[in-house]
Order: C-alpha cells, then structure tokens, then sequence
C-alpha cells in the first residue's frame, strides 16, 4: 500500500508549533494533504497516541564492514526503527575505517533497503591514525554526510583544522564531529574518583575530555568555523560550550541518555556494560548535563550506539567500552526529562529530531505536507527494559531492568510502517 492514513491522533510537530489531535496522511512516501481512504489506504487508529517526527541519531556505531557479528547495517537499523529513529549518522571506525570512496558506497548501497536513513561519516584521518588526512572531496563525492574521528581525537590539530575548512566550503557544507580527549591523560577504566579507587582500577579523569573540548573550542573561535561536540558528558566541558555559545562561537553539542539517568555509582557491579567513553560521571556532571540541555548549551540527545558481543563484555576491565541505546533513547530521556519536570514533550522532539535535522543539514524534524513522511507514534507507558527483546544483534544496554516511562509503538519511514508494536 502506498497510503496510510493514522486517524484521531495527537500531532506534535514542534517547527510548525501544532499540538492537536487530528489526522495524519501519506501518499507516496511523503507527508500529503488529507483524503479519504481507498482499498490502497493503510488505515491505523491513532486514538491514545502522539506522532512525532522521526527521531535522527547523531552518534551510532554500526560496526560494518569488519565487525558484523556485533551489529550490521540492516540490523542497527532495525533497533533504531524499534526506538523511532528514522535516521542516524554512522561512524566512520569500522574495519577498514571509511577513509575510502569504495567504503562509503559500500555502506550506503547496503543501506538503501534498511529500515532508516544512514548518513555516513567520512574519516579525517587514514585508519584513523590521527597523522595522515584523507582524501575528503573525494569521501564527499561518494556520499559522506560528515567528518570524523569519532572514537579519537584527530591528534594533528593542523589536520583537524584543513578539514574543518574543507567541511564548512559552500559546496561541501557538512558538519565536523570532534571526539574531545586529551590521550595522554585518557586511558583509564571509568571515571577518575572515588569509584574507580573502590574498584581498583585506572581511572580517566574529566580533565581528558575537557582538555580535547577546550581545543575544539579553541580552533572553532580563532578560525571562525563550526564543530559539533560529540558525547558531552562532564560540567566543565558544558561550562565551556556555554561560555563559548554567548560568545558567538559556532559549537553545537550532543550528550547521551545514559549521562542524563546514570552515574559512576553503577560501575561498583563490575558490570561492562555500565563502561563506555566518556565514562559515566558524578552526580554533579549528571545534574550539569540535564541543566545544559534545559537552557539550551547542548542541541542534542544521541546515542554513541555501541554494539558489543557477551562474550567481549564479560571481563569488567578487559571488555571494550560502549553500549547500545537507540531502542531505549526516547523512553531513557522522556523518563528524566519530561517526568522529571525538565522538558516539555515538544521540546524534547526538538532535542532528537528538529535540532539533529539542522545540524547535519538533512530533511527531517517536521511532519510538514510535503516532506518525506517519516514518523513515530508513542504513548507515556511504563516498561522495563529486556535486554533479549532488543531489535539489534547486541544486548549491552545499561538500561536493562530499568522501569521507563514512554513506549514508542510505531515507526514509520519514507511512508513505510518498519516497526509495530500497537498490538502489545
């Protein structure tokens, strides 16, 4: 069917300022004035639910090509159906790193059957070494949406800035996504602290990632240039992207669900899907993470998506950092958020969907006629997160066994229904 029309449900559509209940249609994969419905209509009852615009991740691993048994693109697509996201920006530390044009098409020929829109993210350095740039007209002609390290700093910082002003060119025009930390006083567990001296192990201290964002900072104001801050997750770096907002610089910053609802306190269960990087912080960063976000110093809500195998993550100190979060980033930030008092629904879409749209310069964001139909349909519902009833190939939440507060029940893209969960 190539119509669907979802009756008497609450629209929220923040760019167009709407909160109302009506209906909702689509035709031909784009958002179309309303009509009656034919033996070609999908007709869904909407009564009891909200329709957002689709969710757009700005930070996800994919981990393909190279390692698939983690996840892949169809199947990281699938989890981020599950959770409303109807796009999401890929990374570029995969196997081989996408430092080439056969990589970028390689992922975006096996995204165009996925169940989300992949934006790819070209490297700025070869193998992500840190020392030799890559070929980035040559990335963005085969499709990158954006530039990165992610997963280190770019250690040249003359190299980082050449790609900075390649990337802000008017023909070219993508944004730059800079992994802050300092290498030489990174390298630890968790966070430096009263925790990681309990557990014994090496802490990694905030001033690692404070250090990298004061330089991304530093090269955004002295050359007149954008930046996005990826995975903000310590006062200081909020306090810095603040300041520099009110100065004029051009920074905009992401921080993740599980900054806002966790903090090094859940390490003491030498549990490794509690460790990722940046790691979880003090109460004090977890309360400055929710205040930026409040007033407006962080855009955006993404993931850093992270797939990792059981097998990886059973040795608390050994396992590698990260774990997944696009099925549960809505219900993880509408239960801190909205429940607690902080932001309204409508300014929460803003956080995942119209200000992700901005910054990576894509359609999305709105559920304007006319635009391509992407959507989520949710309803404030209490659930507990199940690590086994995940959509993607990996189960390492940190969420797991935690109650949320909202349930996304449809996802909807480019007019196809490519998650229901209406039945439960």
């Amino acid at each position: 069917m190539n119509k669907l029309l979802i009756r008497n449900v609450r629209i929220l559509d923040p760019v167009n300022a709407v909160d109302e209940t009506g209906d909702i249609f689509i035709r031909n994969g784009s958002f179309a004035p309303p009509e009656r419905p034919d033996n070609d209509t999908l007709v869904i009852d909407g009564s009891g639910l909200t329709a957002a615009p689709g969710l757009i991740d700005l930070h996800v691993h994919l981990r393909d090509p190279g390692q698939t048994e983690k996840e892949d693109i169809l199947s990281g697509c699938r989890a981020a159906a599950a959770g409303g996201v109807t796009q999401l920006l890929a990374m570029p530390n995969t196997k081989p790193a996408v430092d080439s044009p056969e990589t970028v098409r390689y992922i975006l020929a096996k995204a165009e059957n996925a169940d989300a829109k992949v934006h790819v993210v070209g490297a700025i350095t070869k193998g992500l070494g840190g020392h030799e740039a890559t070929d980035i007209q040559a990335l963005y002609d085969a499709g990158i949406s954006a530039l990165s390290d992610d997963g280190v700093p770019v250690l040249d910082t003359s190299i980082m800035v050449a790609a900075m002003k390649t990337a802000a060119r008017p023909d070219i025009d993508i944004p730059v996504t800079a992994h802050c930390e300092d290498p030489y006083l990174a390298g630890g567990k968790v966070n430096e602290g009263a925790v990681s001296e309990a557990l014994g192990v090496k802490g990694m201290p905030c001033a690692a990632e404070d250090a990298g964002t004061a330089r991304e900072l530093a090269l955004a104001e002295s050359y007149g240039l954008p930046v996005h801050i990826c995975h903000v997750s310590t006062a200081v770096s909020a306090a810095m992207i603040r300041a520099a907002k009110q100065r004029g610089v051009r920074v905009t910053a992401e921080t993740a669900p599980h900054y806002l609802m966790l903090t090094e306190e859940a390490l003491l269960k030498r549990d490794a899907d509690y460790r990722m990087n940046p790691p979880l912080r003090t109460e004090h960063d977890r309360q400055a993470m929710i205040e930026a976000l409040r007033d407006g110093t962080i855009d955006a809500v993404a993931t850093d998506h992270a797939p990792h195998t059981p097998a990886e993550k059973s040795d608390f100190v050994q396992a590698p950092n990260g774990s997944v979060g696009m099925e549960t980033s809505f219900a993880a930030a509408y239960t801190v958020l909205v429940k607690g008092g902080i932001l309204s629904e409508s300014e929460l879409i803003e956080k995942m969907s119209v200000n992700p749209a901005r910054i990576l310069k894509t359609y999305g964001g709105t559920l304007s006629i006319g635009t391509p139909a992407d959507l989520m349909l949710y309803r404030e519902e209490e659930w507990t997160v199940d690590p086994e009833k995940l959509h993607g190939k990996s189960k390492n939440t940190p969420f797991k066994g935690m109650t949320l507060a909202a349930k996304v029940k449809l996802t909807v893209y480019h007019g196809r229904v490519v998650f229901n969960d209406l039945t439960n």
